[in-house]
């Protein structure tokens, strides 16, 4: 249809001309009330964004020399924050030499924290060194599989059971 007439058309009812695939050849347009659209199409994204459900991080930060009583604290903490659905950032950060000294130490340090929140966190992110902070991330039960370094068995395909058995078949 040429696009006077289908102007004209629009005029006619009342409504707005709209070209909704300007790359198409040729190009596609609609007879609508443009604003009534513009408001529908706001109201959808208002909606989108109010059951848009925010995931909050907390930090928990630890030093290589922090004391069991202390971390005990910690953990504490952190157990209420994962039981509120937070996800938990734990840190530990270094100060000089001691990256290249206590490494070690502070890895089994964040695997002591691992173990004792084990029972309602998983680990989303495996123990990371950055810079002079050693992190891993920490996620609450059910909001995604644990971080293992097994594949996961994939099911295989129904087939034939004597290729199953190792069997070959002889004519």
């Amino acid at each position: 249809m040429p696009t006077r007439e289908a102007v004209q058309m629009a005029r006619e009812k009342g409504l707005d001309l709209v070209e909704v695939a300007p790359n198409a050849q040729p190009p596609v347009c609609r007879i609508m009330d443009f604003g009534k659209y513009a408001f529908e199409q706001a109201k959808r994204e208002r909606d989108a964004r109010k059951n848009q459900k925010t995931i909050e991080i907390k930090t928990l930060r630890l030093r290589p020399k922090t004391s069991d009583y202390h971390e005990g604290f910690k953990v504490k903490q952190a157990r209420q924050w994962l039981a509120e659905g937070a996800k938990v950032k734990v840190m530990i950060l270094f100060k000089g030499r001691e990256l290249y000294v206590s490494a070690d130490s502070a890895r089994q340090q964040l695997l002591d924290v691992v173990n004792a929140l084990s029972d309602v966190a998983v680990v989303e992110q495996r123990p990371d060194i950055e810079g002079k902070t050693m992190f891993m991330m920490l996620a609450p039960i059910g909001s995604k599989p644990p971080a293992t370094g097994k594949p996961q068995p994939q099911p295989q395909p129904a087939g034939n059971k004597l290729a199953e058995q190792g069997k070959t078949e002889r004519a």
